[in-house]
């Protein structure tokens, strides 16, 4: 008989998959123990075995492709056997037929919208800038039954930011204003219609059929962020007298070099408008002698004007990426967090470590040290040691430490079971080799579980004091920093010293402040006497 196996749930807070790659193929023979494919989880890309003996009949997720714990993942059973049965009660079929139902729905509803009659152009409320929802017509400067041209000045609109002069893109008789003078809308609400004078627009006033709107709304948009410009700003002639033209004209001028003040506006009053600039000519400019000052002065200085694309890559977040996102969010948005720091001495500590390390085979890093401090210091400060749930809080009567590790694709934490218990070469070698699995995504579930508190260092990288985020149901995180070299007083002298700064995160409903600053002082006179954790 045919088994059905779906996307497995390869650590306890994965929430969908990623078939990085099948090792097997329909047809093939499969025996239990046998690896069906490598899966990539929110903390690792895992093998993914079999337990049942059979024939891979169906493959239902292909390699790259994400799907939710559950979903249809293969079949297995004998060859030759008719699981088409199975196949029909798998979640995808019970969805395509509402969904093309749906579809078509949408197709009619769209069909049977009122078409744009030919040469009328809609034309929203623009997004001119980048944290605009709404905006106010603050001025019409067209009325119904204005001839409008490309680059006319239709409105003044009042953003988020400033009052901008908002122009045409289309020539035509302004057939329609959808929001009047001092009336607010949101971005992309009917603004006004533009269209051959007489054309019948009454049926485009009710509503505007979002299929045929979004190219016209589209080219406003994109023009918008460039060429709006607020209504105080503009050009002075060589006079003294103001030069009056529409943002765009302003644009295309500076960008060419152009003087405004030659060339001759066709607009509405005289305005400059762009077909103005694009058709001028420095020839057709009346040229005149320099004055003696003109050829005495220091020559221009040439604007700088940056050139190139603004463009951004996407990259689909990772498993990992998801999974991080949603846990940190979590713990800061429900826990409360506050921060403590204190300094220590790391004189001591560098003098152990160096003989510690002089030993045949041993090699102890000052993380591995930080990590066996904080273990002893969580034995006797409990109260840092426990989880916050809404009926109870839980005080762990064991200790596991989990030490933060970066990985490519983000960060996972192997978790040191019963730290207390380990010596500090123990510690050392565990958390090289759980760091090492780490980086080749080798790590199982359980080696990333249970942790009571958390460890992250930066100090390798230079950062001398920094704040975690907690590792929930963690109730702390410790955040280690840099050793520095500096100025301390030792017996009322000024000598040169090394210190280290460390930095609790501590949930208050579990942790008070006054327990965060006894653990931390435990943890401090551990580092600065490394010979009691050797007790």
């Amino acid at each position: 008989m045919a088994t059905v196996i779906n996307m497995p749930r390869l650590s306890d807070t994965m929430e969908e998959g990623v078939v990085a790659k099948w090792l097997v193929k329909k047809g093939d023979t499969i025996s239990e123990g046998d690896i069906l494919a490598e899966i990539e989880t929110d903390k690792a890309t895992m093998e993914f075995e079999s337990f049942y003996e059979g024939v891979l009949l169906h493959i239902g997720i292909e390699e790259g492709e994400t799907a939710p714990v559950d979903q249809l993942l293969a079949i297995i059973g004998e060859e030759g056997e008719d699981i088409s049965g199975l196949l029909n009660g798998s979640s995808a079929p019970q969805t395509e037929t509402p969904k093309e139902e749906k579809v078509e729905e949408s197709t009619s509803s769209s069909a049977a919208a009122t078409t744009i009659p030919e040469g009328v152009e809609v034309i929203t409320m623009p997004r001119l800038s980048d944290t605009m929802e709404e905006g106010t017509v603050a001025t019409w400067l067209k009325k119904v039954g204005d001839t409008v041209e490309e680059g006319d000045i239709l409105a003044e609109i009042e953003t988020d930011k400033a009052t901008m002069e908002f122009e045409s893109f289309y020539n035509g008789t302004l057939l329609y204003i959808g929001i009047e003078e001092g009336q607010t809308a949101k971005v992309d609400v009917l603004l006004a219609i533009i269209g051959p004078a007489g054309t019948d627009v009454s049926g485009l006033k009710d509503g505007v059929p979002a299929a045929s709107t979004s190219a016209p709304k589209e080219a406003v948009v994109k023009e918008e962020k460039v060429e709006a410009t607020p209504v105080s700003s503009g050009s002075e002639s060589s006079t003294g007298g103001r030069i009056f033209a529409s943002p765009l004209a302003k644009k295309i001028a500076e960008d060419k070099g152009i003087d405004l003040s030659q060339v001759k506006g066709t607009g509405e009053n005289g305005r400059i408008v762009k077909k103005d600039v694009e058709t001028f000519t420095p020839a057709a400019a009346v040229s005149t002698p320099a004055s003696s000052k003109e050829t005495t002065s220091a020559p221009a200085i040439q604007t700088y004007i940056p050139a190139g694309e603004e463009s951004f890559e996407e990259v689909k977040n990772s498993q990992m990426r998801k999974a991080i996102a949603r846990s940190l969010s979590a713990s800061k948005f429900t826990a409360p967090h506050y921060y403590l720091t204190i300094e220590a001495n790391m004189k001591n500590a560098m003098a152990s470590r160096k003989i510690i390390n002089a030993l045949p085979d041993t090699k102890v890093s000052f993380n591995d040290m930080v990590v066996k401090a904080c273990a002893m210091a969580l034995t006797k400060h409990p109260q840092v040691n426990t989880q916050w749930t809404d009926t109870a809080m839980k005080y762990a009567k064991h200790i596991a430490i989990g030490v933060a590790v970066a990985v490519p694709d983000g960060l996972v934490v192997p978790v040191l079971p019963f730290t207390d218990q380990m010596s500090l070469t123990q510690i050392g070698a565990n958390v090289r080799e759980l760091a090492g699995k780490a980086r080749n995504k080798k790590l199982t579930p359980q080696e990333m579980s249970g942790s009571t508190f958390t460890v992250s260092n930066l100090g390798m990288f230079g950062i001398q004091e920094f704040t975690s985020i907690i590792n929930q149901p963690n109730s702390a995180i410790l955040s280690v920093g840099a050793i520095v070299q500096k100025p301390v007083v030792e017996d009322g002298q000024i000598v040169v010293g090394n210190t280290m700064k460390v930095t609790l995160a501590c949930d208050h409903r579990t942790v008070d402040g006054a327990t965060g600053a006894q653990f931390l002082q435990t943890l401090k006179d551990y580092l600065e006497n490394p010979v009691t954790m050797l007790a």
